[in-house]
């Protein structure tokens, strides 16, 4: 329907230009305004059906990948670090009772007196569960 309508538009475009041309002068029997007419109707026909019936150019579909969505990543679970708090162990001056603190005589009588003795802080751990200086004496 669409390429009739087209057709029949561009013919009586082509029969306005081409009957303008015929004079009143040659006109002057019906049969020729007839005749032209008639020309111009083929004319505009041919002329249209030409230009309607010209290919269309389509290009082909391309495929094209949607974009993919971003999902945010599930949290991971880790478990809190855990801190303990370590002595810290200094060195004090501690009144000792006879024996001076880091000698191999303290060093001998604190380890067999406190089976909990550590000769690197020379504490031990007491029955309370903390540590304490060894005072030999």
């Amino acid at each position: 329907m669409n390429k009739f309508i087209k057709a029949a538009v561009l013919s009586v475009a082509a029969a306005t230009v081409v009957l303008p041309t015929f004079g009143t002068a040659q006109a002057g029997d019906h049969d020729d305004a007839w005749a032209a007419g008639a020309v111009g109707l083929v004319t505009g026909t041919l002329i249209g059906g030409a230009i309607a019936s010209q290919p269309r150019y389509y290009s082909e579909p391309v495929y094209v990948d949607p974009e993919p969505e971003y999902y945010e990543p599930r949290p991971v679970y880790r478990p809190r670090p855990v801190y303990e708090a370590r002595p810290v162990y200094r060195r004090v001056a501690v009144e000792s009772y006879g024996l001076e603190p880091w000698t191999p005589a303290w060093y001998r009588y604190c380890s067999q007196r406190y089976r909990s003795f550590d000769p690197d802080s020379g504490t031990f751990v007491g029955y309370d569960g903390r540590s304490h200086f060894c005072t030999a004496g």
